[in-house]
């Protein structure tokens, strides 16, 4: 019997995971690019200028950047079950207290609110998968849940464009409630740890285990001693300030793509929501088919593990250099050609820079890589819109804002190159004993 015979008789529950980790991701990103849809009426409902709407756009990103090292922490001590659930609680009451706002320190409170109640989304899902799946299936599983964020600007702009400009921009928060709770009761329902899930076979398990999954359970070392000890790595560094030069442009075209279409492009809300998509469709698939299946597909056939991701990682980054394009033209038809291809290659380096965590982390290290990543991208995150709205605002154009998201990524390659190194783990902090792993 060959190793594919075997593998495609092994029950696949992991994929279950998989999706309805996705499907978190989805609905996460859903929440947090309903400002963008509905700002015009809320800037012409509370007569905000193009740096208050920066304020509003970045808000989530500070507090949301704030605790990614501290929910990574807190992640690495008590699991992606037990965190998972008390965040996706959290998503629902915080686009309810939106929905209710009456001004702008009120959204920009809610904002903050729904920063803090997200702070653990990704690196849940990060790690949740390191769990769940073996390495030769890392990739695609993490495409899944990033592709998601791209695929939430494809649907979800669109139905808060619908919802918006049907009922008003209060009824948008409140949709995007209701599927927040949605999707805890999901969660709630159906996510357990390998270890402990009753419908997780043992062949499965043994698959999922034996195959370079990340091991459960906390390091023997403390959260502080693991931080310090991760800060001193250079490969985390590489990492971190790689991979925050793909959050500000991802951030920029996240807060203001459909606002530049309005203003630059002249069109209107619905409007400017169908052409918003096609990048993000364009994004979509290059996550899944290059950051995905093509990784996976390339490392199964005999090529070298790290060659294979760190090569995808940075020519994705190199393509997102089209956004230099975009700065040359008028015409919405070539912006939108432009920005396709930058966003494009940036989403097929993305699910790479996400499953790194996993790949490189010493044991029970993973949640706290993925904050400090997260820490780092988030704050480029809260930079971008605000620097966006300010160059906006005083050249009246998008073109310089576009260009110097295309210097930062020449940054981010440059660390990606020289600083990451081999896509490798990291060796376990020095003299200290794991909690071991539940015993099925």
């Amino acid at each position: 019997m060959s190793h594919s015979d075997t593998t495609r008789r092994i029950p696949r529950r992991r994929w279950g995971i998989g999706a309805l980790l996705g499907i978190g991701v989805l609905i996460n990103y859903i929440d947090r690019i309903g400002l963008s849809v509905a700002a015009p009426q809320i800037q012409e409902a509370f007569h905000l200028g193009p740096a208050e709407l920066g304020l509003l756009f970045s808000a989530f990103a500070w507090s949301y950047s704030l605790l990614q090292i501290p929910t990574g922490m807190v992640l690495d001590r008590f699991g992606p079950m037990r965190v998972g659930r008390w965040g996706a609680f959290l998503w629902g009451i915080a686009s309810v207290i939106t929905a209710f706002s009456s001004g702008f320190a009120g959204i920009f409170a809610a904002r903050i609110l729904l920063g803090i109640a997200e702070a653990p989304a990704f690196p849940v899902s990060s790690k949740a998968t390191g769990y769940w799946f073996p390495r030769k299936e890392r990739a695609m599983a993490t495409a899944i849940f990033d592709a998601a964020a791209k695929f939430s600007n494809v649907i979800g702009v669109p139905l808060v464009a619908i919802t918006v400009v049907g009922f008003g921009w209060r009824w948008g928060f409140g949709m995007t409630a209701a599927l927040s709770f949605a999707y805890f009761f999901a969660f709630l329902l159906f996510y357990r740890d390998p270890s402990v899930d009753t419908r997780l076979s043992r062949e499965e398990y043994e698959y999922i285990k034996n195959n370079g999954a990340a091991p459960e359970g906390p390091s023997g070392a403390g959260a502080m001693s693991m931080l310090g000890y991760l800060l001193g790595k250079s490969k985390v560094w590489g990492l971190t300030i790689g991979f925050a030069a793909y959050g500000y442009s991802f951030y920029l075209f996240l807060t203001w793509l459909p606002g530049y279409l309005v203003q630059t492009m002249h069109m209107s809300i619905l409007k400017s929501a169908g052409f918003a998509a096609i990048p993000w469709a364009v994004a979509t698939l290059t996550d899944l088919i290059v950051g995905g299946w093509l990784i996976d597909h390339l490392v199964s056939r005999g090529h070298d593990d790290s060659k294979v991701r760190k090569g995808v990682l940075i020519v994705g980054m190199l393509f997102g250099l089209a956004v230099f394009g975009a700065t040359q033209t008028t015409d919405p038809k070539w912006a939108i050609f432009w920005i396709s291809i930058a966003l494009g290659g940036l989403a097929s380096a993305a699910p790479v820079g996400w499953s790194l965590p996993s790949l490189i982390a010493p044991k029970g290290g993973v949640g706290t890589i993925g904050g400090i990543m997260n820490f780092v991208n988030n704050l480029m995150g809260a930079a971008a819109p605000i620097v966006t709205g300010f160059i906006v605002g005083a050249t009246n154009s998008f073109a310089n804002a576009f260009f110097v998201a295309g210097v930062i990524l020449v940054i981010g390659i440059i660390f990606f190159v020289f600083v990451l190194g081999k896509i490798e783990p990291i060796p376990d902090v020095p003299e200290t004993e794991g909690t071991p792993v539940p015993v099925r």
